[in-house]
Formats: C-alpha cells, structure tokens, sequence
C-alpha cells in the first residue's frame, strides 16, 4: 500500500494524501517552505560558519571563542526550530509530518547545546 505524503497512513494507490485536511496541511509546508528558504538559508549560513569560527577563535580568546559558538548554535536551533524545512530524502522517507518534528527536535538539540555552552561560559569566566 502507499502511504500519505504527509501523515504516512495507508491509502489507495490512486491517492497521494488521506484527506483534504493533511493536503491543504502539505500545500501549506510548501509554501512556507518556499517563501522563507532565502531567510533559512542566510541564517543557517551564519550559524553555521560562525560554529567553527568561534571553535578557532577559542584558542586565541577563550570568551570570544566560546561565545561566538553558543550564538552561532543558538542561532541555528532557533532558525530550525521556527523553519522546520527537512531535506528531501528525510522528507520521502519519513513523510512530511515526522520529517518536520525530527528537524524540530535536532533544532531544540541545538538550542539547548548552545545555552549549556553559554551557561558553561559564564559559570567559567567569571
């Protein structure tokens, strides 16, 4: 049987999506997916260069270093946690739904990495 592209529950072959209601969810993440991929985009870009930038600068200025990385990893998990936008193989695999609470959960990992570093930060150098 084939599965919902967007809540993976069974249906007929003929059928991409159970009911209206998971379609207009579907037609929903797209557009909002494609509206807003230049904005997670150029945060993601940020966050995510700014991770290693703030692991170099670490060894030169603890502070900075250490600071620089919990922003940069706070600013990814709160850019994937509010644009939850899975990759197509994640979504395909796991269908909309689960693929979009996955990349929400990997982006509260991030924001809660990136707190304990800035707490760990704090609590050191001062």
């Amino acid at each position: 049987m084939k599965k919902c592209d967007y809540c993976a529950k069974e249906i007929s072959y003929y059928d991409q999506y159970c009911d209206e209601e998971c379609e207009r969810k579907a037609l929903d993440f797209y557009s909002l997916r494609e509206r807003y991929t230049k904005v997670f985009s150029i945060f993601n870009i940020i966050g995510v260069f700014g991770i290693p930038v703030g692991l170099f600068l670490s060894a030169i200025d603890a502070i900075i270093g250490f600071s620089l990385t919990a922003f940069s990893m706070m600013l990814v998990g709160i850019t994937v946690v509010l644009l939850p936008f899975p990759v197509e193989n994640m979504i395909s695999s796991l269908k909309i739904k689960k693929a979009v609470f996955v990349t929400r959960m990997i982006g509260v990992g991030f924001l809660v990495l990136g707190t304990a570093l800035f707490v760990l930060r704090i609590l050191i150098f001062n």
